[in-house]
């Protein structure tokens, strides 16, 4: 049976809603509620062109390259390792972007929707939960979807954003930041052992 619920986990990891809520403070900061509402709606349908970009044309750019799927899910859950390993020992989300924000207050695409909200890892996962091989085209319309899912919930955090930051503070996003980076350090795990199992048997 399809994971469900394990693919919204590892899209809300990626995507980090909470760890979003400091940068979008950040860069609306002194904006009217309704400038900060489009900034917040604009920042969500960018990322998710981006997203939806990856999971339609993702793996074609690798065949056309010819890179085996097996080695770009090697390759990525090094760099989701790394990434994951950033977000624990290193600067949280949060504390790394808001630097990002102060240079470019002024816009919802950088660092708002790329890299906060469009990460990275986003990305890295819209490609490997779509490959073809493994998954039929009713599991990526799913992927999608729940990709699409958290990406609304993304919104519904920034559209609250002082409220939810009034609750868990800059402290409790950097914990929650962590967090997720320590689940984004197993998922980069498995689909590192996933790709060396998968190239052995080719």
């Amino acid at each position: 049976m399809y994971d469900l619920i394990g693919t919204f986990i590892f899209f809300f990891a990626v995507i980090d809603p909470i760890g979003t809520i400091p940068v979008f403070m950040a860069v609306t900061n002194g904006y009217e509620e309704a400038v900060k509402r489009r900034v917040a709606l604009t920042a969500v349908c960018i990322a998710a062109v981006l997203l939806i970009f990856f999971v339609v044309a993702g793996e074609l750019i690798l065949t056309a390259l010819a890179i085996p799927l097996a080695a770009f899910e090697i390759a990525g859950g090094i760099v989701l390792f790394i990434f994951a390993l950033s977000m624990i020992f290193g600067e949280s989300k949060p504390e790394a972007e808001l630097k990002l924000a102060g240079r470019e207050r002024e816009t919802a695409v950088f660092p708002l929707a790329v890299p906060s909200i469009a990460s990275p890892g986003a990305m890295l996962a819209a490609v490997l939960l779509t490959e073809n091989n493994r998954f039929n085209i009713w599991q990526q319309a799913q992927t999608t979807l729940i990709m699409l899912l958290v990406l609304l919930v993304v919104l519904l955090l920034l559209l609250a954003a002082s409220w939810v930051h009034r609750f868990i503070g800059s402290s409790g996003a950097s914990i929650i930041s962590r967090v997720m980076g320590m689940i984004l350090a197993s998922v980069a795990v498995t689909a590192i052992l996933a790709g060396i199992t998968e190239y052995f048997a080719l």
